[in-house]
């Protein structure tokens, strides 16, 4: 990560135009970025998934598609084989991401690139977290049930902790995720709202609690 934005003026991967929304990749096998994401033909607009971003790694920074799958904890992912979807006559890095189902993939969650403020080692906090484990909101494997973000009550018994660990990701038993912050440090967290300021690092702030998105 830290390779590419050296190489990228600063800048975390961001895949599309600089006004890209978040959505689908238009054509995950295409020639060219435009046709790629569907951008206009002044180079902006177009869409990308979340997944698309951490593709360009593989693009531009020589990481192997299997680095994106949690050995220890993803026993649904499964490595990319462009093969599979028949695409025979790519590398890799020609590709624009992990098929036509990345979720599939790719075990890690990645910040919103995709808005008004997107990660630059020059100017973003070095508390500010990077890429997780799976998001479990958007994890259809995944459990949450019943779960509140007013009640994060960690004492008491057995059931209180197993509540506010559904806040967690999926993966590692709901105990906690994996953390990249932008500093380089990689940490274990119990609770979901650890970035800057007790940021809840799955949600998207509305304003109040921002604990709880």
């Amino acid at each position: 990560m830290s390779i590419y934005a050296n190489d990228w003026d600063n800048c975390f991967p961001r895949a599309g135009s600089l006004t890209s929304k978040w959505g689908t990749t238009a054509n995950w096998q295409a020639d060219n970025r435009s046709n790629a994401f569907g951008l206009k033909s002044d180079g902006t607009g177009g869409s990308a998934t979340i997944s698309s971003s951490l593709y360009l790694l593989v693009k531009y920074a020589e990481v192997l598609p299997k680095s994106f799958i949690c050995q220890s904890g993803d026993l649904r992912a499964k490595k990319f084989n462009p093969a599979k979807y028949g695409v025979r006559d790519k590398e890799f890095e020609d590709l624009w991401d992990f098929g036509p189902e990345p979720a599939k993939h790719c075990s890690y969650s990645y910040h919103m690139c995709y808005g008004p403020y997107p990660l630059s080692t020059a100017s973003s906090d070095p508390g500010q977290a990077v890429a997780v484990d799976r998001n479990p909101w958007l994890d259809p494997y995944t459990d949450t049930t019943g779960f509140k973000w007013n009640d994060q009550t960690k004492t008491g018994g057995r059931e209180n902790i197993k509540g506010y660990q559904k806040g967690n990701s999926g993966l590692h038993k709901r105990e906690g995720q994996n953390v990249l912050f932008l500093d380089n440090h990689v940490y274990f967290e119990n609770q979901s709202f650890c970035g800057v300021k007790n940021d809840n690092i799955y949600t998207y702030w509305n304003g109040s609690d921002i604990r709880q998105g």
